[in-house]
């Protein structure tokens, strides 16, 4: 690995020498839009985690959604021929249960506004998930409770938490990944409640520190790789534990969103889907006139707008992307890029 970029200035996507399985022996993998979406697996993931898995890089599957229990989803990815066990997954439900129960007395009754994972994560923690605001909770938890969950389980989390209750939220996702399409996740849920009482939530979920905290207590992970779909959930996480990432564009974001990332939502690694696991990623180097290469593409800013000019049927319009990565994340330096991309993309093939 080149290290190019790395901490909290990055200008470009680094690039490693080996397969990003030989080099880290843990992938801590999101799961809505990276491994599944809509409950089918996404088109090469389990091929590519068959493989980095017999290799021998470990497995663990990190998410945000707090509806399944961690032996649902193993079931699940199973399914799917992704083989797991109920200890390989990770979620914001157990994070949340764990970031309440060191705030509240064992025993404590909780107002739950969620799904099954939920509800037993809270148990696992000596907690009591009651239904009502008036069943004397000590707090409230909103976690996603799926498209069916109704409308009035929002209203009774307003009514604690205008009482003054502590209130709890799994994560604050706006969207999730489906088989339809992008629809609203559990931050939607928890900005009505927010709208509602004027209050905030303390969250666990990624990119907070308790999700962080979590993942690390279960997986043990020493050279760990968070794989992912979002910039603000996964990749921002990754940034704040300090460790490295890898984006695929196999859900919520698009390049047009990575070329205007903040530095915190700047990934380590960029590629098209889960296969970018098992093998080396090209380098960007510095060309003549604050332009960038990688894979004979040349990406630089001009008139406002960002260049990329290549040559060859061989080219990869990826290599093309993280050229134009690094000229974007270099003219914005510390800021978001407000460039013009919409030429850049179409040249790749990629807007």
């Amino acid at each position: 690995m080149t290290g190019i970029g790395q901490g909290r200035h990055r200008i470009r996507p680094s690039g490693s020498a080996v397969a990003l399985s030989e080099a880290y022996d843990t992938a801590l993998l999101d799961l809505d839009g990276v491994v599944y979406a809509g409950g089918q697996a996404i088109p090469y993931a389990v091929e590519a985690l068959g493989t980095a898995r017999a290799g021998g890089m470990h497995l663990a599957y990190v998410t945000n959604n707090a509806l399944r229990t961690p032996q649902a989803v193993a079931e699940h990815l199973t399914e799917l021929g992704v083989p797991a066990a109920a200890g390989d997954v990770i979620t914001s439900a157990q994070a949340v249960a764990r970031l309440i129960a060191d705030e509240l007395p064992p025993g404590s009754r909780v107002l739950l506004i969620g799904g099954e994972g939920l509800r037993v994560a809270l148990r696992e923690r000596g907690l009591v998930p009651v239904e009502s605001a008036d069943d004397d909770p000590a707090a409230v938890v909103q976690g996603y409770g799926g498209p069916e969950l109704p409308w009035g389980r929002f209203a009774e989390a307003s009514y604690a938490v205008a009482r003054g209750l502590p209130w709890y939220a799994s994560n604050t996702d706006l969207t999730i990944p489906g088989a339809r399409g992008i629809g609203p996740g559990n931050g939607a849920a928890v900005e009505v409640v927010r709208i509602a009482t004027g209050a905030e939530p303390k969250v666990a979920g990624k990119p907070l520190p308790p999700m962080h905290r979590e993942t690390v207590l279960r997986t043990g992970a020493e050279r760990p790789l968070v794989v992912g779909d979002r910039l603000d959930t996964d990749i921002e996480g990754a940034f704040n534990g300090g460790v490295d990432s890898l984006l695929v564009l196999t859900g919520v974001t698009d390049l047009a969103r990575l070329l205007a990332a903040v530095p915190e939502h700047r990934p380590t690694y960029l590629s098209a889907d889960l296969r970018g696991l098992l093998v080396a990623h090209p380098e960007v180097t510095d060309g003549a006139e604050g332009a960038f290469l990688c894979g004979g593409w040349t990406a630089s800013v001009s008139g406002g707008a960002l260049v990329v000019e290549g040559a060859g049927e061989t080219l990869d319009p990826l290599d093309g992307a993280r050229a134009l990565c690094a000229a974007a994340w270099a003219d914005a330096g510390a800021g978001a890029c407000g460039l013009d991309a919409g030429k850049a993309l179409g040249r790749l093939g990629l807007g």
